[in-house]
């Protein structure tokens, strides 16, 4: 299915950015990976907006069946969000949560390519997916997903 290859592919591309950003800090360079977790941030906000204007809402739209779980992870993007637009990372509270708040990151990665996106080939129809697709599109201006 393309819209998951390409939210896979969001996903690695996150995990990479939030890795070198953690690197930087390892190394002192409090510049370069506030430079980074910037990035981290922009691209989460149109991933979010792709799968929660999307797949989430369409999952969400045949009923409470998905709602305890996709609930949750939206509630997990929120508070990322908040923290990446507040967070200085050249305080030591703030490098310790940003490492946390990665390693976070992977486990809420995993809940939705291990369980949400393997559920979403068995529940959504034609139309569904072109709605999820849609808003996609919408979440990333200018881009095509990828193979199209």
């Amino acid at each position: 299915m393309p819209l998951l290859r390409d939210y896979t592919a969001e996903h690695e591309s996150a995990v990479n950015l939030a890795d070198d950003a953690v690197r930087a800090l390892d190394v002192g360079d409090t510049a370069r990976a506030t430079e980074l977790a910037t990035e981290l941030a922009q691209q989460l906000r149109s991933h979010w907006r792709g799968e929660e204007d999307g797949l989430f809402a369409q999952l969400l739209a045949g009923g409470d069946e998905f709602a305890a779980y996709i609930d949750p992870l939206i509630a997990e993007h929120r508070l990322l969000d908040e923290f990446l637009c507040t967070m200085d990372l050249a305080t030591p509270a703030d490098e310790q949560r940003f490492r946390h708040e990665v390693f976070d990151l992977y486990a809420h990665i995993a809940k939705e390519e291990d369980s949400l996106f393997p559920a979403s080939l068995t529940t959504l129809d034609g139309p569904q997916w072109d709605a999820a697709m849609s808003a996609w599109r919408t979440a990333h201006p200018g881009r095509e997903l990828l193979g199209s």
